[in-house]
């Protein structure tokens, strides 16, 4: 035989191994004795019975059938390198999620469809790697989540979710039916059966494919993200797991559509429930997991991210993916000095780079010197572009006009709503004139109670920290910060402030922000009543302001941007109140 070339021994012996010619790729190894170590890394103990499944953790896009089914493709075929035998994708793979009423077009089952069997024969080259797509399917007259088994050229096998869930965010029986049979398919020795996201989170179909006899558990997801999501997901899947005694591989989407993060955070579990595999959070990622006789082989994880770890990295992917897959060319945002447009600032600066964001500062007559000065440092320290546009010729041309109907009365919110007003106007005509977005500031606490501006500063397409209470907005400056100086300490220090009246601070409207946060966190997002605010040592007047303050505003949020979701409770899909309502507790 002749000798290779020391920098050609592993990969050929890889491959002689991954097709099953073990002598060639021994002999070829001791006749090369530097490589020998090439055994140890390249061929299995037991060839014959260990399975590689390959998670493949990718960014899908809502619609975008041609793009998704490149990003399955190129998982696939790096996989394949990688010597996989099955490629496991998240929920709805092919299409994106969720495509909302996008599933009740006719045309849109028959483009996925096309879709699935393009993506089918372009993979025929992988021969006998088992690729698992999520789509949608239509068949008798029913519509249903599935997810297919594509191999050597076809589809050989196809799962119907049957667990539909029907709360939150989520509306699947509005779409689709349920499916109730299971799907098995072997791979040399080891039994694999696939369950869709919500079906693992009941016993009844991973009983099923146990009794198939499965001996792991496929599970595709499109589970987005909130705080504390990740470890939720572990505790439920460790119960099917050792209640079946059958090991599990989770693939998770990664990437924003409109409100929903989601995360990745794909991992494996052992039949103990035990972690052997997990991928990170908030990136693509691809990893190989070996399986031998129905046990997984345990890799290294990843450290835990803090809790403002996770919530920063959400917010910059929801702002990356929504300006990106939106094709704008960048952001605008309104710079005031204080503490919410400064995380905004950052958050998009990380998402998208400086050189695509663009800071406006809008000073008006009551406008502190300090503000126009942290915003310039802070615009410095980002090395974005920075703007100054006075409105105090703006705010007078309005007062002038508006003077003959207003004579007699006095000043009061009016006049601070103009001010707003105009800078929104401002703002939305630099996104006219350049095409990018205006990415609103406003809190969750602000959102709650309507402090806020409407066609004021609530004008925008995003609104990056619409589910971020107040006090959650300095823990993550502070964690930003921590990362790199950039926002000015002078920001993080002095009171909050509209400054649309002399000597204005937000606690002059509302409670202080420890206590608003503690009522909004136990009526709104864990919808606990004024009883037990009251019992949990909140005063009668505090809790009643806010309570009446949330009902008020109703209307107000409805017309707010989208922003993204990062708790379990946020405005949007997860709260649906009327706006006119008599009700009262």
């Amino acid at each position: 035989m002749r000798l290779d070339t020391p920098q050609r021994i592993p990969g050929r012996c890889t491959r002689l191994a991954q097709t099953g010619e073990y002598a060639r790729a021994i002999i070829l190894v001791l006749q090369n004795c530097p490589f020998r170590s090439v055994i140890e890394a390249t061929i299995p103990m037991n060839p014959q019975r260990a399975v590689h499944v390959a998670i493949a953790q990718i960014n899908s896009t809502v619609g975008d059938l041609g793009g998704n089914s490149e990003r399955i493709a190129s998982a696939a075929r790096r996989a394949a390198a990688l010597g996989a035998d099955i490629v496991l994708t998240p929920e709805l793979s092919l299409v994106g999620y969720p495509p909302e009423d996008l599933l009740l077009r006719q045309s849109f089952y028959a483009k996925s469809t096309e879709a699935l069997e393009v993506l089918a024969a372009s993979l025929a080259d992988l021969s006998d790697v088992h690729v698992i797509v999520g789509h949608p399917l239509q068949d008798g007259g029913q519509n249903y989540n599935a997810a297919s088994v594509l191999c050597n050229g076809r589809r050989i096998a196809t799962y119907r979710k049957h667990a539909l869930p029907n709360y939150t965010v989520f509306d699947e029986k509005r779409y689709f039916s349920s499916g109730n049979d299971v799907c098995t398919f072997k791979v040399r020795d080891t039994c694999f059966a696939i369950n869709i996201c919500e079906d693992t989170w009941f016993p009844e179909m991973p009983a099923k494919a146990r009794a198939a006899g499965a001996d792991v558990l496929l599970v595709p997801n499109a589970s987005p993200y909130h705080m504390n999501k990740q470890h939720l997901r572990q505790d439920v899947m460790r119960e099917q797991v050792i209640a079946q005694g059958m090991a599990l591989v989770y693939a998770n989407l990664v990437g924003a559509q409109d409100e929903l993060v989601f995360d990745g955070a794909s991992f494996a579990m052992d039949a103990a429930g035990r972690v052997s595999v997990q991928l990170p959070s908030f990136d693509e990622s691809l990893v190989v997991v070996e399986i031998e006789g129905g046990e997984l082989t345990a890799q290294s994880l990843p450290e835990s991210l803090s809790t403002e770890a996770q919530v920063y990295a959400a917010l910059v992917l929801g702002v990356r993916d929504y300006v990106t897959k939106n094709g704008f060319p960048g952001a605008v945002i309104g710079l005031s000095g204080g503490v919410d447009s400064a995380l905004t600032l950052a958050i998009a600066v990380d998402a998208l780079g400086a050189d695509k964001v663009r800071a406006v500062m809008m000073p008006s007559p009551y406008t502190a010197d300090i503000s126009w000065i942290d915003s310039r440092d802070m615009a410095a320290r980002l090395g974005v572009g920075y703007d100054e546009i006075p409105i105090a010729s703006c705010f007078d041309a309005f007062t002038t006009a508006l003077s003959p109907l207003f004579a007699g009365l006095s000043e009061d919110t009016t006049e601070e709503n103009i001010q707003a007003r105009i800078r929104g106007t401002l703002l939305m005509a630099l996104s006219n004139k350049t095409g990018a977005i205006v990415l609103t500031t406003g809190n969750k606490s602000e959102m709650a109670t309507g402090y806020c501006t409407l066609y004021g500063d609530m004008a925008g397409g995003y609104a990056v920290i619409k589910d971020i209470v107040k006090t959650l907005v300095y823990r993550l400056c502070h964690y930003r910060n921590g990362i790199g100086d950039i926002i000015p300490e002078r920001i993080l220090t002095r009171a909050p402030s509209a400054e649309l009246r002399p000597n204005q601070t937000d606690q002059d409207s509302l409670p202080p922000y420890e206590v608003l946060d503690g009522i909004l966190r136990m009526y709104m997002e864990e919808g606990q009543g004024v009883a037990e605010l009251l019992a949990a040592g909140y005063r009668k007047e505090d809790v009643d302001r806010v309570v009446r303050l949330i009902k008020l505003n109703e209307y107000k949020r409805r017309q707010a941007p989208v922003g993204p979701r990062v708790t379990h409770r946020a405005f949007g899909r997860d709260w649906r109140y009327p706006i006119t309502s008599k009700f009262k507790e």
